[in-house]
């Protein structure tokens, strides 16, 4: 298993926002200790082999600190889902959040057309969040987020490739602050791995990780 990696900004924002290589300063200053805590503990948090994390810079905007990963689930050459993962802090709070510290992920991956007819499919997607955060035991708050599902059909010249769907999920969360104000984000990253193992239709690592439906199988490895 590999330990998960990053980089740090002195910012951060929307997931679509320009990304912009950062250090480990903020507004001025030395990042404040709950902070530089909470991203030690992101990256000495031990993943599931098939989830391979990679830094990547963080947006900017939302919070004086952040910090960011991306991971995609890989099978051999081929991936299965991919995500970001956002850290946010303020040390002053932040009405929303209710607490000091937010995260922010996107999650993707396709399906096959029949899996994103299927009316049921958003409440899925979100309780299989939600259901990821409460297997591992994680206190968390304020949740809010998306569901979409979109189809892409081929014309013309495109005409011979097969019809696309793909599920999204765009979420954030308040992790409980713990000692010293720190949450418990190592294992905040796990379960979010766990999330993006579900969406890539990977059973659970041990039994009752997992606590909400499974959907039918998704449309085959998607090449690198």
């Amino acid at each position: 298993m590999a330990a998960a990696q990053g980089r740090l900004s002195d910012g951060a924002g929307g997931m679509d926002e320009p990304k912009e290589a950062g250090g480990t300063t903020g507004p001025g200053d030395t990042p404040p200790l709950p902070f530089l805590a909470a991203v030690d503990a992101l990256r000495g948090a031990r993943l599931r082999p098939q989830v391979e994390v990679e830094p990547t810079p963080a947006p900017k905007r939302l919070a004086p600190y952040a910090y960011a990963l991306e991971a995609a689930v890989v099978d051999g050459e081929e991936d299965l889902a991919d995500g970001r993962l956002v850290l946010l802090h303020d040390p002053a709070g932040h009405d929303a959040w209710r607490g000091t510290f937010r995260l922010v992920t996107l999650v993707r991956a396709e399906l096959e057309p029949e899996m994103a007819a299927d009316p049921l499919l958003p409440d899925v997607c979100w309780s299989w969040l939600t259901g990821a955060l409460t297997a591992r035991g994680l206190a968390f708050g304020e949740p809010s987020g998306t569901v979409t599902r979109a189809s892409s059909h081929y014309f013309g010249g495109l005409s011979e490739r097969p019809a696309a769907s793909q599920i999204e999920i765009r979420a954030s969360w308040t992790p409980r602050e713990g000692l010293g104000g720190v949450p418990d984000t190592a294992t905040h990253l796990v379960a979010w791995c766990d999330l993006l193992a579900q969406v890539a239709g990977l059973p659970p690592t041990a039994p009752g990780d997992a606590s909400v439906v499974t959907l039918p199988q998704r449309r085959g490895p998607q090449s690198r």
